[in-house]
């Protein structure tokens, strides 16, 4: 389906995808004659015989790859003395990440090179 070019002056022009009086996107032609605008209700007629064809592409989504929990993986960062509340024992590594807004101070996440247990604190 093909649609006629307004005759009269518009405030918009050229592409048909756009309403020619408000410029708000139209709907896909149906059974209907006419294209009527969903805003301003302004209405196009519709010649027959004409074929849209449209096209939908998607980005390729990429694989995750899930990361394999490894106990004998060394913990990675500066270590701190301090105790961990899950087995009790002195020394953590740490690092931060800003995860609020901007204004707000960075979170620390914190790891026990023990057992491994993780807390966090918002600073």
């Amino acid at each position: 389906m093909l649609l006629f070019p307004h005759t009269e002056m518009s405030r918009f022009g050229g592409d048909l995808n756009f309403c020619l009086e408000c410029g708000n996107v139209l709907l896909l032609p149906g059974i209907q004659d006419t294209v009527c605008c969903p805003r301003c209700s302004f209405c196009i007629p519709v010649i027959s015989g004409q074929e849209i064809h449209s096209t939908v592409i998607f980005s390729p989504m990429e694989e995750s790859v899930a990361l394999e929990k490894n106990d004998d993986s060394k913990l990675k960062g500066p270590v701190i003395d301090r105790r961990c509340s899950r087995c009790n024992k002195e020394g953590m590594v740490y690092h931060t990440r800003q995860m609020r807004s901007a204004d707000e101070g960075q979170t620390v996440f914190f790891t026990c090179i023990h057992c491994r247990y993780q807390e966090k604190e918002d600073s």
